[in-house]
């Protein structure tokens, strides 16, 4: 089992810049990939970005390419998005994501093990 704990949402302006973290615990070792997701109202589960949890590929959805980045420190099982130039249709809840073994598809929530609870990212205009 893993256990993942996101953090770092809230409210900020249109613009302004946020850093969202996800703490893993248990089976860290058997992660594969780890990611963010958001849901807003009414809509699906969206893919933001993924990474391999061991380092190389790391894919970004469009709407957020050279806007947000992920990281991590690998130390402490600590996952990051750091999102910049925020906007009002950013405003989600963000949810972090891992994969046990190769994702099948690296967009499709479905092909993630591992949860969190989700953190709430509102920006206002």
């Amino acid at each position: 089992q893993v256990q993942l704990v996101e953090s770092g949402g809230g409210l900020v302006q249109a613009g302004d810049s946020l850093r969202l973290s996800c703490a893993a615990s248990g089976r860290t070792f058997s992660m594969y990939a780890m990611g963010w997701f958001r849901q807003a109202p009414g809509k699906e589960r969206e893919f933001v970005v993924t990474r391999n949890w061991f380092g190389g590929s790391t894919y970004y959805a469009e709407p957020v390419k050279g806007r947000f980045t992920i990281s991590r420190e690998f130390a402490k099982n600590t996952l990051y998005l750091q999102m910049n130039s925020l906007t009002p249709e950013d405003t989600a809840v963000y949810y972090c994501a891992a994969a046990i073994g190769a994702p099948r598809s690296i967009s499709r929530a479905d092909s993630y093990n591992y949860w969190g609870q989700g953190t709430q990212v509102t920006v206002s205009s």
